[in-house]
């Protein structure tokens, strides 16, 4: 008769293969959540829901935009995570760039321009996009912004990266005000909180760090 009891156990390291085939699926994914935010006009969270917003009003290529927004937190990062991480992090930033500004162009197989209710967008867009955006925690990459400052609060302070993410995802939403309207600006908060929980409840200190070990019981 055995039992089974969790042990501490280190976190498996990943392989090249594994990471850039993680970080390329994570972006993908990130990606099209961003596409369907845009599609309803939704202003999300974070430097994406800054450069979303400043996307709707200036004529700069959201890429562009995306890259120099967050250059400022990688210098935040460089010291507290490390290069490793800021270089995974700038090819995610620069792979979500592509691939957002891909999933627009009419033809070829993409996605083209499309209208979608905000509600609707803010809900299945960030699901979508919170998926990515764990993917690339797990391998050792973010979307830059304020996921960088919610894995440095959750390594330092055991804070939840999801919850510090919903702080200053409120503050961009609240600035939306400003260039929409409160239908928007509604569907738009609900898409921040659907996010970070989505991230708060899978991503969190302590989870995926235990495996199931055997060992003999007493006879009874």
């Amino acid at each position: 008769m055995t039992s089974e009891i969790p042990v501490p156990h280190p976190a498996p390291t990943h392989s090249v293969a594994d990471d850039v085939l993680g970080i390329l699926c994570g972006t993908i994914v990130v990606s099209v959540g961003l596409f369907l935010l845009r599609a309803g006009g939704v202003v999300t969270g974070g430097t994406a829901g800054l450069t979303l917003l400043l996307d709707y009003t200036t004529p700069i290529p959201f890429g562009v935009l995306f890259l120099a927004i967050n250059l400022p937190f990688f210098l935040l990062a460089i010291r507290s995570k490390g290069w490793g991480f800021v270089l995974r992090s700038a090819l995610a930033i620069a792979l979500v760039s592509v691939f957002a500004s891909f999933h627009a162009l009419p033809g070829i197989g993409a996605l083209g321009e499309i209208t979608l209710n905000p509600f609707y967008a803010a809900v299945i867009g960030s699901v979508v996009a919170s998926v990515g955006v764990i993917i690339l925690f797990r391998h050792g990459a973010s979307m830059g912004g304020f996921n960088i400052v919610g894995l440095i609060l959750q390594d330092k302070l055991g804070w939840r990266a999801g919850y510090v993410m919903m702080v200053g995802d409120a503050a961009v939403v609240a600035a939306s005000i400003a260039t929409s309207t409160w239908l928007v600006v509604a569907a738009s908060a609900l898409g921040v909180v659907t996010m970070n929980l989505v991230i708060a409840f899978n991503h969190r200190p302590g989870r995926y760090v235990a495996a199931t070990a055997r060992r003999p019981s007493a006879r009874v």
